[in-house]
Parts: C-alpha cells; structure tokens; sequence
C-alpha cells in the first residue's frame, strides 16, 4: 500500500472513495428490499418466484401494472411501508450512479487541463488584463476557469 504525503491527498482519496461507498450501499439496501419484497409476495401472497419478482420490480420503478399486487391484510400493511421506502430507495440508486458518472468525467475534464501542453493561445486567454504578461494569479485564474471551478468574470 503506497504512502500519501500530504493530509490534502488523504482527504481527497477519502472524498473519492465516499461517492463510491455510498453507491454500494444504496446498490446492497435495494437488492435487499427486492429480495424481501419477492419472498414476502412469495410466501403471503402465494404468488411463484417469477411473478413475485415481476411485482416487485413493477412497484419500485412505479409501473405498477396492475396484473400482480398485495392482495391479504398482512401483505398490504407491508407494501404500504415497502413500496415508499423501496421507491425511495431506487431513486436514491439512480442519484448516486449519475453522480458517480460526473464526477468521473469532472475529474477526467481537470485531468485533461491540467496535463495538456500549453499553447500561445492559452497564454492569451489567460492575460486578463492585457498587459502581454502573464502573472501567476492570471494563470491560475485562467485554469481554474477552465477546470470549470470558477464562472464569474472577474474585473481587473
């Protein structure tokens, strides 16, 4: 295992890795609301595995055809808690994959900024103030700005 050499990096690993835990454990509640839900409506509803899985994934994506559904008391007191909280559950898994896929091409972006070459047109952009020099301020304004971590024009 390879050393960090400054606590940023650390807390940037940390950061990294936060996003992909929390996908994990959005991704292990789901399948377990599925799989509970399926064995409920399996063994209350007396519905086949087969059509209590169908059930189960036409309720969570909000589909709710119709065809199969809680039928018994025991079943319907389930499903009134189930439903809102694997429905919940599904969106929450689609949040956090969307957010795992910008930020992959957020980091992808600065990456690309940050090794590219640079060219004569880049030191023009960057000279905010037009002075045909540019200083370090300048530079970092300008990558920034490209990174996309700042928007505002600033006035010199």
């Amino acid at each position: 295992m390879r050393e960090k050499s400054s606590p940023a990096e650390i807390l940037k690993e940390v950061e990294t890795n936060r996003g992909k835990y929390k996908f994990y454990t959005v991704l292990i509640s789901l399948l377990i609301l599925m799989i509970v839900g399926t064995l409920i409506l399996y063994h209350n509803e007396s519905l086949d595995l087969f059509d209590a899985f169908y059930c189960v994934c036409a309720t969570i994506t909000t589909l709710g055809y119709g065809d199969k559904s809680f039928s018994t008391l025991g079943g319907r007191v389930f499903a009134t808690f189930w439903i809102l909280i694997s429905t919940i559950c599904l969106a929450q898994f689609f949040y956090c994959l969307a957010e795992l896929y910008t930020e992959r091409r957020r980091k992808s972006l600065v990456k690309w900024v940050l090794t590219r070459k640079l060219t004569a047109s880049d030191l023009e952009a960057a000279d905010l103030d037009n002075d045909n020099v540019v200083n370090a301020a300048e530079f970092v304004v300008y990558k920034l700005k490209e990174m996309g971590k700042i928007s505002e024009e600033l006035e010199w």
